[in-house]
């Protein structure tokens, strides 16, 4: 993924060549555990194919298939599950989460190569996690989803979750963000003053300082309540942690976001995420509870806003980029990691890799827009109040 100038009369021409079909190797959420434990089978459309998903009665153990029923095509997301199997709706193939036939019961036996594809799972942060790899091959080691001790604390509220599914767009375009510092403000309606990234192995961060916009309300950011620090990772491609910390009222808010998503298609995703809260001295579950609905809904309006850039823009695989644009082209060496061949992966993709934005210059005329914004505001009132 180097850089290319192509020009055509001297301007610059978007290069927007087709996404790759194959998907990332890596760990990908499909959602909260407690979504997939009312004894029913789950669809899930990703990687280009169905998958099932299902609680075994017995042990308790969640279990992901390929949905589609090796013997002749039947959805068994539409089936049942009976004991620790998951039942075909069309002629009743039992199918364990090993992926082996567990029975069928019109036949006297089993053929003995009667299996289809169970997927490697991963049970963490009361989330459950599929593994991909195009080779086939197991999660290398060290290569895991972190744990998040507030998940499982009672000083900390419930998971929020939302799932929302963008087509037209690669989940390429979601990591890009990574190291766009201006689409804070321009975007989102932020405030960033101190910016910094970080790649190493299969973990990329970005740490981001933002203050309030003062001509901006609740409603228009999430930052407006106070200084805001965010250290934010992708623990391989599809992955984010972010822990999040708020200055409001005299109180520092602790908040854990998560951004997620698994693709469906070579251009379309489901993106997933959600917060939990720390719950401040003298706070009830139902005020935690409250705290993280409104930060989820900060989000949900926050990625709304990216969905739309996402929809209407196009591809580029050679964004011309000015001194002020994070590193671009470094984020998606680090992402590309995931795409090729294990053996094909380059040192340049994994080695440490820090860039740190100088926003002396942005923050100048960010004030500066602002400043211009409450004087617009504070004319346009005292026009109205003269009116009355």
């Amino acid at each position: 993924m180097s850089a290319r100038s192509t020009t055509e009369g001297g301007a610059r021409v978007i290069e927007a060549g087709r996404p790759p079909e194959r998907y990332a190797r890596g760990w990908h959420c499909l959602g909260l555990t407690e979504q997939f434990k009312d004894g029913e089978p789950h669809e899930i459309e990703a990687f280009g194919t169905k998958l099932v998903v299902f609680q075994a009665a017995e042990s308790g153990r969640l279990h992901v298939l390929n949905a589609f029923c090796p013997h002749m095509g039947g959805n068994l997301a539409h089936g049942t599950v009976k004991g620790d199997a998951v039942a075909c709706p069309f002629h009743d193939w039992r199918w364990g989460g090993d992926g082996k036939c567990a029975g069928i019961p019109y036949a006297h036996r089993v053929p003995p190569r009667a299996r289809t594809r169970a997927w490697r799972t991963l049970e963490e942060n009361k989330q459950l996690f599929v593994w991909h790899d195009p080779q086939g091959a197991p999660p290398p080691e060290g290569v895991t989803i972190p744990r998040i001790e507030g998940a499982f604390s009672d000083e900390w509220s419930d998971w929020t979750w939302h799932s929302l599914r963008v087509d037209g767009a690669n989940c390429r375009e979601i990591v890009d963000n990574v190291v766009d510092m201006a689409h804070f403000f321009y975007v989102h309606n932020s405030f960033p003053t101190y910016f910094k990234n970080v790649f190493e192995g299969h973990v990329a961060t970005q740490y981001m300082n933002s203050a309030p916009r003062t001509d901006m309300t609740a409603a228009d950011t999430v930052a407006s309540a106070g200084d805001l620090r965010s250290d934010a990772s992708y623990h391989g491609p599809s992955y984010m942690i972010d822990h999040i910390w708020v200055e409001q009222d005299g109180a520092t808010v602790e908040t854990v976001l998560i951004n997620c998503h698994y693709p469906v298609s070579p251009d379309s995703f489901v993106l997933m995420y959600g917060a939990i809260v720390k719950k401040l001295p003298g706070m009830t579950d139902e005020m935690a509870a409250a705290a993280a609905a409104e930060t989820s809904q900060g989000l949900a309006t926050g990625f709304e806003e990216d969905v739309a850039i996402w929809r209407n823009k196009t591809r580029i695989d050679n964004p011309l980029l000015c001194d002020q644009d994070g590193p671009v082209y470094q984020l998606r060496r680090w992402y590309e990691q995931f795409y090729v061949d294990a053996e094909d992966v380059r040192p340049e993709m994994t080695d440490r890799f820090e860039f740190e934005i100088d926003t002396e210059r942005a923050v100048q005329v960010w004030k500066a827009e602002v400043e211009e914004n409450l004087a617009r505001r504070a004319a346009a009132d005292a026009a109205t109040a003269g009116e009355k």
